[in-house]
């Protein structure tokens, strides 16, 4: 059986005004910075995420605001606005999802009444990709203008896989429930739930489905408010709350790989790569410890197990010829390598070319 490892789920939650976003950055990225505001041309307004009390859920919450006038997207294009919280590079691993993990994401959020989307884009939360062929959501909850307007659950920015009327969402709070396996045959599904009364206002589930692609790194969420100013006309000055985030990862032990360092394990770089036909693989212990070692392609199907009992404290190499389990050479494309030893785990990303 496949070994897996249960990472602690992440939480974030308002806990009263003031230092708001040190409080997000320090569950999503301690050492780094994950908000994304207007404020470079919009200081006047101070932070555009707060700390509000909610009557409804009894709790404080996190409330996002963009104006129509002058807020821009980080004074970088002035044809759309953010006001995004994400997880990125800077943020520890069991935060960013790459090939095999199972994540279950969790929030809450409350749409104002008359809430005024763009006929363009009004991005409430994406999953995107970082690395390769990054440029475009995999998942998309986007509001859109229409008659009448609807919420729209978008697959690789181009296709709506569920449209409900936004009408739904207008004055309530909804919990959403986002849990995706990460491959490129990967499983995805979403359910938004009314908070009052357990109504499903939108349900979608798929279990072959693309949830990254082959020349990414990881996939991470954002959440907040990104719109285009296409049709400025068509929108207002917006409030729309947020609580109860939660990040929480199934890994089938796939890790990023940790710094070379004397207390730790460490999954040295693979030569050559991409390789043909053959490739080394180089790992350091600091003292005996179980050991597996095992391919595994995009989609996170085992290709070869290479290594699998004891070994002992110091430097060690092993060789993939690049043939699969049954003794045939495998596909040319990606494949990782993943270590397993003292209850951690740790990946490398390696080519196969014929």
């Amino acid at each position: 059986m496949t070994p897996c490892f249960i990472y602690p789920q992440v939480t974030l939650e308002a806990d009263g005004p003031g230092n708001t976003y040190e409080l997000i950055n320090s569950v999503l990225a301690p050492d780094g910075n994950v908000v994304e505001n207007p404020e470079c041309v919009h200081p006047e307004f101070g932070r555009h995420i707060t700390e509000v009390w909610d009557a409804d859920l009894n709790q404080y919450v996190f409330e996002f605001y963009i104006h129509v006038t002058p807020d821009n997207d980080r004074c970088i294009n002035f044809d759309r606005q953010r006001m995004e919280i994400k997880t990125y590079g800077g943020s520890p691993d069991n935060l960013k999802g790459v090939v095999g993990e199972r994540i279950e994401y969790h929030w809450k959020f409350r749409l104002p009444e008359g809430f005024q989307p763009s006929t363009s884009f009004t991005h409430i939360h994406q999953i995107k990709a970082v690395g390769g062929d990054d440029g475009m959501p995999i998942f998309t909850l986007t509001p859109r203008k229409a008659s009448p307007n609807r919420m729209e659950l978008k697959h690789d920015n181009t296709t709506n896989v569920v449209t409900v009327p936004l009408s739904l969402f207008e004055g309530v709070w909804v919990a959403c429930t986002e849990i995706l396996t990460v491959g490129v045959n990967g499983s995805y599904s979403m359910e938004i739930r009314k908070v009052s009364d357990g109504t499903v206002l939108l349900s979608y589930s798929n279990d072959n489905i693309m949830t990254i692609r082959a020349d990414n790194d990881f996939i991470r969420p954002k959440w907040g408010l990104y719109r285009s100013l296409d049709h400025p006309d068509h929108l207002r000055d917006e409030a729309m709350r947020f609580a109860g985030f939660s990040i929480e990862e199934l890994a089938a032990d796939i890790r990023e790989t940790e710094p070379v360092t004397p207390d730790k394990v460490s999954l040295l770089q693979n030569y050559p790569n991409p390789f043909n036909p053959s490739t080394n693989i180089s790992f350091m212990l600091p003292e005996q410890s179980q050991v597996s070692l095992r391919i595994v392609d995009i989609s996170g199907k085992d290709v070869q197990f290479l290594l699998d009992g004891e070994a002992s404290a110091g430097h060690h190499q092993v060789q993939w010829d690049g043939l699969t389990h049954s003794g045939s050479l495998a596909p040319s494309g990606p494949y990782f390598v993943l270590l397993q030893a003292q209850g951690h785990s740790y990946s490398r990303k390696l080519l196969l070319l014929k």
